[in-house]
Parts: C-alpha cells; sequence; structure tokens
C-alpha cells in the first residue's frame, strides 16, 4: 500500500462521510481550500509517532492558518488495536498541553474500529470518528473557536450525527463505498 493510496482513501472517506453526510459541518471549508495536510507515517513505535506528532504540531504552528489550517496525521503502521491507540491519547494529550504549544491546538481522535464508550463495536454512531486508518487529526483551537462560533447550536453536531447515521445504517454505510 502505497502513501498515496493511503492519502486517497482518507480523501474519498472525508468526502463522502465527513462532509457527504455532514457529519463535520467545519470539514468543507477548509477542504475546498485545500489547507488541509495529509501526512502519512512511517512510524512503528508509538515513541516515533510521538514525534512525528510533535513535528507536525511545529509544522502547523509555523505555517499561515490561511494556507494550512489542519493537519491529518495517517499512521498505519502503529496502534491499529483501537484500546491501544485510545490510550495513547493521553499522551497525545500531554504534548499538547507543552508550553511550546501554548494550548493552541486539540487533537481528534479517528479509527477504524473507534468505539465510543458505552456502545457495542457494531453500533452504527461509532462510524462517526471511523476513519480508513488510525488518524489523529491535528486541529487549532483558535479555528475551532471560530467554527463553533459560527454554528449554531453546534454543541448538537454530536447527537445529530448519530441520527444521521441511524438513518443511514450499516446498508446505507456500504453503499457509500465506505469500508468498517
Amino acid at each position: 500500500m502505497t502513501n498515496e493510496t493511503i492519502i486517497a482513501d482518507t480523501q474519498d472517506w472525508l468526502e463522502k462521510a465527513v462532509i457527504g453526510l455532514n457529519l463535520c459541518p467545519f470539514a468543507k471549508a477548509v477542504h475546498v481550500k485545500k489547507q488541509i495536510r495529509y501526512v502519512v507515517s512511517a512510524a512503528t513505535t508509538e515513541d516515533a509517532l510521538l514525534e512525528e506528532l510533535l513535528t507536525e504540531l511545529r509544522h502547523l504552528q509555523d505555517t499561515d492558518p490561511d494556507v494550512l489550517d489542519t493537519t491529518l496525521l495517517i499512521h498505519p503502521h502503529v496502534l491499529n488495536d483501537f484500546l491501544d491507540f485510545n490510550d495513547f491519547l493521553d499522551t497525545v494529550d500531554v504534548a499538547t498541553a507543552e508550553p511550546e504549544f501554548n494550548d493552541a491546538f486539540q487533537v481528534a481522535s479517528l479509527h477504524p474500529q473507534y468505539q465510543f464508550a458505552g456502545t457495542k463495536p457494531d453500533d452504527i454512531e461509532n462510524y462517526c470518528n471511523r476513519a480508513p486508518y488510525p488518524t489523529l487529526h491535528l486541529l487549532r483551537e483558535d479555528s475551532v473557536d471560530k467554527a463553533v462560533d459560527a454554528f449554531p447550536d453546534a454543541d448538537k453536531i454530536a447527537d445529530v450525527n448519530v441520527e444521521t447515521l441511524k438513518k443511514l445504517g450499516h446498508e446505507g454505510w456500504k453503499k457509500l463505498g465506505l469500508t468498517g
């Protein structure tokens, strides 16, 4: 599997699921403006992934938001087990809280086996965060704040997503041509 294939799969998922189903009402604008950076990690260990995460946070920090607003750090060779991935998120939180980043970032988690607490593995609502590969979505706090301020009822997005996915169902998801 090439990096180009991994990025193409991720973009396809973004266009069909995230934007197509409006799971994230903020995604379309940065996608259309080509302000999303797709990085395929070569990391095979958590330590190597952490180093790449720090590098990408610094890159995002050093780049004008009008040029680059967000990064998808796709890591297909490490943390393929969801529980390991979920445990690693504590490390991610510590990294983004480092003084050099001044609380300027947050990281959203996406995984092919994503499972919200209190759900069963096959529950359709888990598909809100099911990307084709384990992925850390690096977001600028300023951009998130602006998007939330501009979007009425931003706190209801998760509930609307669950309703959307329940109406779509597993068969509808499959018709999108997405796996999971």
